[in-house]
C-alpha cells in the first residue's frame, strides 16, 4: 500500500517537473520572439531618424547656398524675388519635416533635387549677369576715358571747334550704340515654339504635321526665357501666321491689325498682352482662321517691343 502511494507521488512529481519545463520553454520562446520584434522596431526607428537627420542637413545646406545666391544677385543689381520665394518654400519644407507625424523621405528627395536644379540654373544666370555687367563696365570705362579726353581737348584746343564737335558727335554715337545694346539684351525671347492642331470637336494633336481636314484651330505654345535685364511688366506679343505662299493670314474683324516693326507698318494675325514675371512662363495663342488650311508649310513669327522674339513652323497635308 505504501509502495503504491510512493509511486503515485513520484509520478505526480515527474509530471509537475515536465509541465514546469514545458511552461519555461514556452515563456522562453515568447520572450525571444518579443525581443526580436522590439529589436526590429528599434532598427526601423533608428534608420528613420538617420534619414530625417540627413534630409534636414541637406535642406540646411541648400538654405545656406540660397542666402549666398541672393546676396550675390543683389550685389550684381539683379532681381531676387524668385530666390526669396524659393527660400520661403524651403523654410516651410524644413518646418514640415520636423513637425509632421508622417514624412515621405522619397518626396523630400524629389524636393531636394528640384532645389538643387534651381541653384544650378541660378548659377548660369549669375554667370551671364556677371558677363553682361563686365561688358557694360568696360564700355562705360571706355566712354569715361573718352569723355576725359574730350574735356582735356576742350581746355587745350578751344580754337579748334570743328575737332571738338566731331569728338562730341562720336561720343554720342557710341552712347547710342551702348543704349541699343542694352535694349537688345533686355528683349524677350520665345523658346520652344510649338504648334498643335485642334479639330472641330476640340481634340488637340501635336507633332507639327497635320491633315487639313483635322485643323479647325491652331494652338501656338512657347516659353518666355528668363532674363534679369528684362523689366517685369505687361508685354504685348504679336503673332503672325504666314501661309505657304508667304502671305499673312489676317482678318481685321476677328482681331488682326498692324504694328510698327523696323519703321514699317506690319500686319499681325493676333496679339496678346502678358505680364512678364521672369519665371520662364508659358504663353499660348489659340487662333481660329474660320477657313480651311491649304496644304504646305506654315510659319509662325512672334514679335514684341520692336524685336523679333521667335518663330516656328508646321505642315498641313
Amino acid at each position: 500500500m505504501e509502495q503504491t502511494q510512493e509511486r503515485r507521488s513520484n509520478t505526480a512529481m515527474t509530471a509537475g517537473l515536465v509541465l514546469a519545463c514545458a511552461l519555461a520553454a514556452l515563456f522562453g520562446f515568447l520572450y525571444f520572439n518579443a525581443r526580436q520584434d522590439i529589436d526590429s522596431k528599434n532598427v526601423d526607428v533608428s534608420q528613420k531618424t538617420k534619414e530625417l537627420l540627413l534630409t534636414n542637413s541637406k535642406l540646411d545646406s541648400i538654405a545656406v547656398q540660397l542666402d549666398a545666391k541672393i546676396a550675390e544677385v543683389q550685389a550684381l543689381g539683379g532681381q531676387v524675388e524668385d530666390l526669396q520665394a524659393l527660400k520661403a518654400q524651403l523654410e516651410q519644407d524644413k518646418k514640415n519635416l520636423v513637425n509632421s507625424k508622417s514624412v515621405s523621405i522619397k518626396q523630400y528627395e524629389g524636393k531636394i533635387k528640384n532645389y538643387e536644379l534651381a541653384l544650378t540654373e541660378k548659377d548660369n544666370e549669375i554667370a551671364k549677369l556677371k558677363e553682361e555687367n563686365a561688358v557694360l563696365t568696360t564700355q562705360n570705362e571706355t566712354l569715361g576715358n573718352e569723355n576725359t579726353g574730350l574735356k582735356t581737348e576742350v581746355s587745350g584746343l578751344k580754337t579748334d571747334k570743328q575737332a571738338l564737335a566731331d569728338s562730341v558727335y562720336n561720343v554720342g554715337v557710341k552712347n547710342k550704340e551702348l543704349t541699343e545694346k542694352v535694349t537688345l539684351a533686355a528683349a524677350l525671347k520665345a523658346m520652344n515654339v510649338n504648334v498643335n492642331a485642334i479639330n472641330s470637336r476640340g481634340k488637340e494633336r501635336d507633332g507639327g504635321e497635320y491633315k487639313a481636314k483635322r485643323v479647325d484651330k491652331v494652338k501656338i505654345s512657347f516659353k518666355l526665357a528668363e532674363n534679369p535685364l528684362t523689366k517685369r511688366e505687361e508685354k504685348v506679343i504679336y503673332m503672325r501666321l504666314l501661309d505657304p505662299k508667304g502671305n499673312v493670314v489676317s482678318d481685321m474683324a476677328t482681331g488682326s491689325g498692324t504694328f510698327n516693326f523696323g519703321g514699317n507698318e506690319t500686319v499681325y494675325t493676333s496679339k496678346q498682352t502678358v505680364m512678364y514675371d521672369n519665371s520662364g512662363q508659358n504663353v499660348d495663342f489659340v487662333y481660329s482662321r474660320g477657313a480651311s488650311y491649304e496644304k504646305g508649310k506654315y510659319t509662325i513669327e512672334l514679335y514684341s517691343e520692336g524685336f523679333s522674339i521667335g518663330r516656328g513652323t508646321f505642315d498641313v497635308k
